[in-house]
């Protein structure tokens, strides 16, 4: 299976997407389609055995619009050059950079001293090209610009704002020559005069309108363009007729339905440029240059130039460049861009960083472990993008109405010209009655007049945009609303099942837990220093959580373990192995059963211990009890806060963990969790959310996201959980990347938040749809009016959608409702 990722060029409303979406699910071998009409981007996921790369590209293209391969390897970037004096230095430094694999569309300009070039990351490093020009005679700087103009975004709408002004200006002069004619003196050649201004309007400016109708009709698929195109260019034609017949002329409300389309689609598009701002804004956070140790001195590279062992240099003031491990230093920094938290967190040797996060006070020295697509902030990126791509459940149904929303219209406009002709003296005798009302409504006219205004309205007044715009714009909105609260959804049917939720399964250590388990207890049958002897010496081998509490305290105790033999971990009972030709023993109550060793004289103390929410483990020697090691691990310090807070939203809480069911229970106790399931092997996770599932229908797991993912990914919703870097990204619907459990209940009110924007989108596109296209086959709305409305209920539904950022996502506010 490959996955294509294409830019659309075209698309205007709802049923284009329907057109392309439909066009590639009938192709044999596409498995997946997902057009999104907010950001013109459309991702196919396809079998190359059945189908290539290119079919895919020429479908889309038969649909009737242009796609443009996204490549992500590729990047473009402007640099000055020192040293060129003249044209002919700019032609070395061009020929250079055009000798090498992998670089293209180079671009030296000798006024600025500046190049622009695109390479691809994969097949050359940055440093190679640097390495050319320099051999050439110049020296590539490394202060990257941002040109605002390559942007594809903000070119269309430059593009759409050109547009825009021009055909206002036009139009704004035609109405008021047609006031002065209709109010204050004739104008002579008035008709000619306004046939020559439309001109522009409706066939420079609105051109594209009218080739995207030719497209999606000549692919049997009318969209929003068609409409447009009708509402224009026969009002425009059957108005020049007045130029040789006394009849009504059409052209100013041509023009004037052209330009409220135009300024519309501006409006729009500014719009849907603040609802993607959360991309840019993280591409946008990332590092141009970074300081690296070579040789013992420092010397400035460009971010793209680190690999992976680099040391940099990381001043105070400094953004991180790229993700590391603190190898020298120690700072406080400010993490806020990753995960949301507004307070500095502290950074010393051995410590993981975060690429772009910013080093507020010492100097670090960081080694880098990841760079490029690798990196924290690149899989964020990823993360946000594929969450603004996917779709809702709940569009499925609008997707499919807008298949035929737009024919249904054109038939609506002829069924109510040729009502308007056949039964024109019932539809006089309302408008007459109306227009006491409505001041537009043009009586005086004959049918046939009337009956084509009418039609017009209809036309121009239906509007398949607003549906379309409701899902995406809200997604997107939302998905960087909770990327700036280090809130990660993955899709938007996380979204949607998130929001109906009715029990949360916690993983007890490290999600409810800090996950930093201390020794509190020790009781020695013999001595204190041979048990954390015979505890050490078992745990040196282990990795569990647990085992670097015992060894933090024989540290601590001057204990030093014995070299281990035989080393085996029993799973869900404990450890064996062998020291000195004895056998040692560290666990639980089965692994002593097994072996026979018994621990009754102990065990109303471990009772006790365990009442306390301690873990215990039993040490034992041979047949021999030596005694038990009581193990805590705190609960963080919101923990029985967030489960209050999500227990009052109606949704049940659970605690799954491998302790005893005493331990357990009193861990559950003071976190305030209704339901516990203790005892539990990793294994048996999926097992217990399958149980969970059967009696609460909906379920989601929140665990760290590596031990957990078979369970997260059970799960209706698996929410991973940790700090920064730790958390496993991919394998959860949704990633809470500030560690922090109250981020739980701001995820669930955050999909609240955006599913209660989706529905009010289709609320009021339904609405205004329902209400406005029978208003107009009523005869009760000029096409004027119809045009702007129907400009107007789009930037509704994205305007609405952007107030998503003004949602409180604090859990007291929630607690509080």
């Amino acid at each position: 299976m490959k996955t294509l990722e294409v830019k659309i060029d075209g698309m205007s409303c709802a049923s284009c997407v329907n057109t392309i979406d439909t066009a590639l699910n009938a192709k044999k071998g596409v498995e997946t389609v997902n057009i999104n009409i907010a950001n013109d981007t459309g991702k196919v996921i396809f079998d190359e055995t059945n189908i290539s790369q290119d079919e895919v590209l020429k479908t889309i293209q038969e649909s009737g619009y242009e796609p443009r391969i996204i490549d992500k390897s590729f990047k473009k970037m402007t640099l000055p050059v020192e040293g060129m004096t003249c044209a002919t230095c700019a032609q070395r430094v061009t020929n250079a950079m055009n000798e090498l694999d992998g670089v293209k569309e180079v671009n030296v300009n000798v006024a600025t001293d500046k190049v622009t070039f695109s390479y691809d990351s994969e097949a050359i490093h940055f440093s190679a090209i640097r390495k050319a020009v320099a051999d050439s005679g110049y020296k590539l700087l490394i202060e990257e610009e941002q040109d605002d103009g390559d942007d594809p975004d903000i070119k269309k709408m430059r593009i759409a704002k050109a547009r825009m002004v021009k055909s206002a200006l036009i139009a704004g002069l035609m109405m008021a020559l047609m006031v002065i004619h209709m109010f204050v003196v004739t104008i002579p050649f008035y008709t000619p005069i306004v046939a020559v201004m439309a001109i522009p309007v409706i066939f420079v400016f609105g051109k594209h309108v009218h080739i995207a109708s030719f497209k999606s009709l000549r692919a049997k698929s009318p969209n929003m363009d068609v409409l447009v195109s009708m509402g224009s260019l026969p009002p425009y034609f059957i108005g020049l007729m007045g130029l040789f017949f006394p009849i009504t002329t059409f052209v100013e409300m041509a023009t004037a339905i052209m330009t409220f389309h135009l300024i519309g689609k501006f409006l729009e598009s500014r719009a849907k440029g603040k609802a993607s701002q959360a991309i840019k804004k993280l591409i946008e956070l990332g590092a141009k240059t970074a300081r690296v140790e070579v040789d013992g001195e420092e010397v400035e590279v460009h971010v793209n130039e680190l690999t992976e062992g680099d040391v940099m240099v990381v001043r105070p003031g400094e953004k991180i460049p790229t993700d590391g491990v603190v190898i020298e230093g120690q700072s406080m920094v400010d993490e806020s861009i990753a995960t949301g938290e507004s307070m500095p967190v502290k950074r010393q040797k051995d410590n993981e960083v975060i690429g772009a996060t910013l080093n507020k006070h010492g100097l670090l020295k960081v080694r880098v472990t990841k760079t490029g697509d690798d990196t924290f902030l690149s899989q964020v990126i990823k993360l946000v993008e594929e969450c603004q791509g996917s779709k809702v459940p709940i569009q499925a149904f609008a997707d499919r109405v807008t298949g035929y929303f737009v024919p249904v219209v054109m038939i609506l406009t002829v069924l109510t010209f040729t009502s308007f002709l056949v039964f024109s003296d019932f539809h006089l005798s309302v408008l007459e009655t109306m227009s006491a009302y409505l001041p537009w409504i043009p009586v005086e006219q004959t049918p046939l007049t009337i009956a084509f205004i009418t039609a017009t309205a209809v036309l121009v007044i239906a509007c398949p945009c607003a549906l379309g715009l409701g899902t995406p714009t809200a997604l997107m909105v939302g998905s960087g609303k909770g990327a700036d609260n280090g809130i990660l959804i993955r899709n938007g049917e996380a979204v949607q099942t998130l929001k109906d939720i009715q029990a949360i399964a916690f993983d007890k250590t490290g999600t409810l837990t800090y996950g930093k388990p201390q020794v509190t207890d020790l009781q020695a049958l013999s001595d204190e220093h041979s048990l954390m002897r015979i505890a050490a010496t078992l745990e040196t081998g282990s990795e569990h959580p647990l085992a670097q509490a015992v060894l933090s305290k024989a540290k601590k105790m001057d204990v030093k373990p014995g070299k281990i033999e035989d080393f085996e971990a029993v799973t869900g009972q404990g450890i064996t192995g062998a020291l000195d030709g004895k056998t040692l023993y560290i666990g639980n109550r089965s692994l002593f059963d097994a072996n026979g060793i018994d621990y009754s004289s102990l065990k109303e103390e471990m009772e006790r211990l365990e009442n306390e929410a301690k873990t215990v483990v039993l040490v034992g020697e041979d047949d021999t009890l030596h005694g038990i090691i009581a193990i805590a691990d705190e609960l963080k310090k919101n923990a029985k806060a967030t489960i209050e807070a999500i227990e009052s939203m109606g949704i049940k809480t659970a605690m799954i963990t491998g302790d005893n069911e005493r331990t357990a229970q009193a861990i559950a106790k003071k976190a305030g969790v209704s339901h516990v399931i203790a005892n539990v092997l990793p294994e048996g996770k999926v097992d217990e959310i399958e149980k969970l599932q059967q009696q609460y229908s909906l379920v989601a797991m929140v665990g760290d996201g590596i031990n957990d993912a078979p369970a997260l990914k059970q799960a209706n919703v698996g929410m991973a959980i940790g700090t920064g870097t730790d958390v496993a990204i991919e394998a959860a619907d949704v990633t809470l990347v500030r560690g922090d459990l109250e981020t739980v209940t701001s995820s669930i009110m955050l999909s609240r938040a955006i599913f209660r924007k989706i529905k009010q989108n289709y609320f009021w596109a339904w609405f205004y749809n329902a209400v406005a296209i029978p208003f107009a086959m009523m005869g009760l709305l000029h096409p004027m009016i119809g045009a702007a409305a129907m400009s107007l209920s789009s930037l509704n539904v994205v305007y609405n959608s952007l107030r998503l950022r003004k949602t409180n996502l604090n859990q007291s506010q929630e607690v509080a409702a």
